[in-house]
C-alpha cells in the first residue's frame, strides 16, 4: 500500500463528488479523502499497484486538474 498525495483545483462538494465517481469503483483504491482547507486542496490515496498519472488521467477525465506532490 502506498499513499499519493496530489494538488487539485477541487474546491466544492460537487467536484468531490465528482471523484467519488470515478475513485470508488477501483479495488485497488482502499482509501481517499480531500484537504480542502489547505491551499492546494490536497488528495490523499491510499492504493497498491496505482500510477500517479492514473488518477491524474481519472480526474481529467471529468474536468478536474490534478498533480503529484513530492
Amino acid at each position: 500500500m502506498e499513499v499519493l498525495v496530489f494538488a487539485t483545483d477541487v474546491t466544492s462538494a460537487g467536484q468531490v463528488g465528482m471523484v467519488k465517481e470515478v475513485l470508488t469503483p477501483l479495488s485497488a483504491i482502499k482509501d481517499w479523502n480531500f484537504d480542502l482547507e489547505d491551499c492546494d486542496n490536497i488528495l490523499r490515496v491510499v492504493a497498491s499497484g496505482v500510477a500517479p498519472g492514473y488518477i491524474e488521467s481519472l480526474l481529467l477525465a471529468v474536468g478536474l486538474n490534478c498533480r503529484e506532490l513530492d
